[in-house]
């Protein structure tokens, strides 16, 4: 298997098996699937796949709810700011790595203002013709 880890294999549970790694009911699984809290994987038949991040996911969503109160639109709130901090961080990523390649082929020489020309252009109107 390879270290790459966008090559890495995901695994995939059943929602009877996220919801015991989850530590909660199926039903609940399916509520926080029909409310936009966590989007799991489908089959072709339509049966639910929950990766491991998924059930990491649950359990942040379980813990949120239960342990700091916060109800479930608080909940679907602080998910969506989450993912789109996540998403922010790469594309930061992505633009100091540009930056910094950007750097590493720069020269001095690539910045120097063109000289000025001294050509001399004379621009003459079309005869019109006569009506």
């Amino acid at each position: 298997m390879s270290s790459d880890p966008k090559q890495t294999e995901v695994q995939y549970f059943l929602i009877s098996v996220a919801a015991q790694l989850a530590g909660m009911h199926a039903q609940t699984l399916r509520t926080y699937d029909r409310l936009g809290l966590v989007t799991p994987q489908r089959t072709s038949g339509g049966g639910r796949r929950y990766s491991s991040r998924d059930v990491e996911l649950l359990r942040e969503v379980q813990r949120l709810s239960q342990d700091e109160g916060v109800n479930l639109a608080g909940v679907k709130r602080i998910i969506e700011l989450t993912n789109q901090v996540e998403e922010l961080q790469q594309r930061v990523s992505e633009l100091t790595a540009e930056v910094e390649r950007l750097r590493a082929g720069y020269r001095p020489a690539d910045l120097t203002p063109p000289q000025r020309s001294t050509a001399l252009v004379v621009w003459q109107p079309r005869n019109r013709r006569k009506p």
